[in-house]
C-alpha cells in the first residue's frame, strides 16, 4: 500500500482523527487501527504514515497547545504529558530558527548579487579589470548582469506597496507645515534650495 493510499483510507475510515485539522493521537494507535480494520493496512504502511503525520508542522502546532490525546473516534483518550508538549515546542523553535537562518542567508546572497549591478554601473574600471576584481569571466558578465537585473525587477514587483501617507484631521497633508504650505515656503522659499550661484547649499565650484 502506498503512502497516498494509506492516507486516503485512514481519512475515509477515521475522519474524526485524521482530518484536515490535526489532533494529538492516542499512544499506540497503530494497534487500534489494526483491530478496527484488520488486514487493511500493513505495519510498514502505518508506520510510514504515522511518522509523517506526527512530524508535520501542523501536527506539532496542535500538540504544543493541546491538553489531551484522541482516539480513532475523535474522543479524548488520556491527558497529554507536558514533556510531549514541550518537545513539540522545542522542535517548532528549531524549525523556525532553521527557516530564519536560511532566509538570512538568502537575503545576504541576494544583496551581494544586487550589489554587483550597482558596482558595475558606478565603477571607473574597465570591463576587464572589473571582471578580474570580481572573479568573473569577462564573456559571462553581460549575461550575469541581465539575469540579476531581471531578478531585481521581479523582486521589486513582489514588494508590498508603501502604505499611504497619513493626513491630518483637517484634511491637510501630514507632510506639510502648520499653515498648509510646504515647510519653509512661508519664510520666502524652500529650505536647502539654491542660496547662491553655486546651486544647492550655495556651494559652487572652488576657484
Amino acid at each position: 500500500m502506498s503512502l497516498n493510499a494509506c492516507t486516503r483510507e485512514l481519512r475515509q475510515r477515521f475522519p474524526a482523527l485524521f482530518s484536515e485539522q490535526p489532533k494529538p493521537i492516542k499512544l499506540r494507535i497503530q494497534a487500534d487501527i489494526q483491530q478496527r480494520a484488520p488486514g487493511v493496512f500493513t505495519k510498514k504502511a502505518l508506520s510510514i504514515f504515522l511518522h509523517r503525520h506526527t512530524t508535520h508542522t501542523s501536527y506539532l502546532l496542535a500538540l504544543a497547545k493541546a491538553t489531551h490525546r484522541y482516539d480513532l473516534d475523535g474522543q479524548p483518550a488520556g491527558e497529554l504529558a507536558e514533556e510531549h508538549r514541550q518537545a513539540a515546542r522545542d522542535e517548532l523553535a528549531r524549525r523556525k530558527a532553521i527557516v530564519q537562518e536560511r532566509r538570512a542567508a538568502e537575503d545576504d546572497a541576494r544583496r551581494q548579487r544586487f550589489s554587483l549591478v550597482r558596482d558595475y554601473e558606478h565603477t571607473t574600471l574597465t570591463k576587464a579589470n572589473f571582471c578580474a576584481l570580481k572573479g568573473i569571466a569577462e564573456d559571462q558578465l553581460d549575461g550575469l548582469l541581465a539575469t540579476i537585473r531581471a531578478e531585481i525587477a521581479a523582486w521589486e514587483a513582489q514588494r508590498p506597496a508603501a502604505p499611504p501617507r497619513p493626513e491630518r484631521r483637517d484634511g491637510r497633508d501630514e507632510r506639510r507645515g502648520p499653515r498648509g504650505d510646504a515647510r519653509g515656503e512661508a519664510r520666502g522659499g524652500p529650505r536647502g534650495g539654491s542660496r547662491g550661484p553655486g546651486g544647492p547649499g550655495g556651494r559652487g565650484p572652488r576657484p
